[in-house]
């Protein structure tokens, strides 16, 4: 073989590879992002102009979607039956509920204590979702940042009492539970202008001179919970893993707190149950 029909081979071969490469170079197009959802995680919206980031920030906190996308996810619900309040038997102690005692297809969003984190973006998830929320505050919590828990109450939420400073309430003296739930209830009645009639025991801890306690307070009831929601997941208390007619469901005010209200909201849906008013229930 003569050397000209050589060259003439190594050079097309060039050529060859040389157009591959810039096949691939020029070749941007996205690849498809397949996320995997969870029955208890957030889907997506469809309608979503912009997909929102689900990935965590360096720091390890959740990374806040968007208020738009919440709302895009909150289930149409019914509305709420007209409420039957319970009538608390009038023995000189509040009742300890962890469900309020009713068949009505309804369920409660609880959320306590209000020192740790506040996300900002919650007041107007409750205002634009309707979300019908009861807040067991600490004191102390609710008089550095009135103001955020007032905007959640002219969104819809309710006040109610869980102590000045957090303590377990199991064993103390009746003097010293009555100080923390009368001495929060009073606080709360000046800072918001009502008296809180709904009461949660830190830990869900209390005994018999709690629930005098209580009630020599003025409260109607205290509550213990059903289900619990912490970032984004609902944790059953229950083998039947569903939420009941009358189910309490706690979360607290941390950074994931809309991931909480959706999965909560979510949950209440799958049950065929709409989310209403604590107090209203209480008679």
């Amino acid at each position: 073989m003569s050397a000209t029909p050589v060259r003439r081979i190594r050079a097309a071969t060039t050529l060859l590879a040389l157009l591959a490469l810039s096949a691939c170079a020029a070749d941007h197009r996205p690849r498809l992002q397949v996320q995997r959802i969870t029955a208890d995680q957030p889907s997506p919206s469809v309608a979503s102009s912009a997909t929102p980031s689900t990935s965590p920030s360096a720091t390890g906190k959740p990374v806040f979607k968007s208020l738009a996308w919440y709302v895009s996810q909150v289930p149409a619900f019914p509305a709420a039956p007209p409420p039957q309040p319970v009538q608390p038997a009038a023995n000189g102690s509040a009742p300890f509920w962890h469900r309020v005692p009713t068949e009505q297809k309804v369920a409660f969003i609880t959320i306590d204590d209000g020192g740790l984190a506040r996300p900002p973006e919650v007041i107007d998830f409750i205002r634009e979702a309707h979300i019908p929320v009861t807040m067991f505050l600490n004191s102390p919590a609710a008089a550095e940042h009135t103001d955020y828990f007032r905007q959640i109450e002219a969104a819809g939420g309710v006040v109610a009492n869980h102590t000045i400073t957090h303590p377990s309430l199991t064993g103390r003296s009746y003097a010293s539970q009555k100080h923390e739930i009368c001495g929060a209830a009073d606080e709360l009645e000046t800072l918001f202008g009502k008296r809180p009639a709904l009461f949660r025991p830190p830990f869900g801890d209390r005994d018999s001179t709690t629930l005098k306690a209580a009630h020599d307070c003025g409260m109607k009831a205290v509550f213990h919970w059903t289900e619990t929601v912490h970032e984004g997941k609902v944790r059953y208390q229950t083998p039947e893993k569903v939420v009941r007619p009358g189910d309490v469901l706690l979360m607290h005010f941390r950074p994931a707190l809309m991931d909480d209200l959706l999965a909560a909201l979510k949950a209440i849906h799958r049950a065929g149950l709409t989310p209403a008013v604590l107090e209203d229930y209480v008679g």
